[in-house]
């Protein structure tokens, strides 16, 4: 479980085709401290197992091996040496809820139609699949790229949000360009609720 409050931009190390994954590797400050294999990492959003640690210089290098299906589902395909990935370590059973509760589990790629700086603040639209834009709402909470945000206006093909100076700063936002692709994890309590209401119906 996450709660979208990246806590470090990574830096892509490595990407490496194997016979049986992708090993996606990058290099970390924060979250490479403590760390352990077999823990879970956020990256841009998507749930990741550690399976080997290094370090390189003063960063930790933490690798994943990503399935063909993580792979293509999720925008680390366009990812290169070099790239910025936000991180978040997993929520501890203490931990603060600073943002909202996701899984992790990637529900669609989104591609950037807007991305405008508007005074101090810079306004970010996005194209979503019809499968999840069902479940954006305005005021609604959503995970772009692993980040908690707001959703400021839905429409029926695409939703918009504001990024304050903080969040632009501290996230991999700051790389993102027009057409970009986008990781998208829709609220988790409106999924319950869809499901909760079809099983009513089929019982009335």
């Amino acid at each position: 479980m996450f709660t979208g409050i990246v806590e470090e931009t990574a830096v892509v190390a490595e990407i490496k085709q194997s016979s049986k994954s992708i090993e996606f590797t990058v290099g970390a400050k924060v979250c490479g401290r403590g760390l352990k294999i077999g823990d879970s990492v956020a990256v841009n959003g998507c749930c990741l197992t550690v399976v080997k640690l290094g370090s390189r210089s003063k960063r930790k290098l933490i690798q994943f091996d990503l399935l063909r299906e993580t792979w293509e589902r999720t925008n680390l395909q366009f990812a290169r040496a070099g790239s910025l990935v936000n991180l978040e370590r997993s929520l501890p059973a203490n931990g603060r809820v600073g943002g909202h509760f996701m899984t992790g589990h990637i529900d669609g790629v989104g591609r950037i139609i807007r991305w405008e700086r508007a005074g101090q603040d810079h306004v970010l639209e996005i194209a979503a699949p019809p499968d999840l834009m069902r479940y954006v709402v305005f005021k609604g909470s959503i995970a772009v790229d692993g980040i908690s945000l707001t959703v400021a206006t839905a429409a029926q093909k695409s939703f918009r949000i504001w990024i304050i100076p903080h969040t632009y700063e501290v996230t991999a936002l700051r790389e993102r360009a027009m057409g970009d692709a986008v990781n998208l994890e829709a609220d988790l309590l409106g999924k319950y609720v869809e499901r909760f209401l079809k099983r009513q119906r089929t019982q009335w």
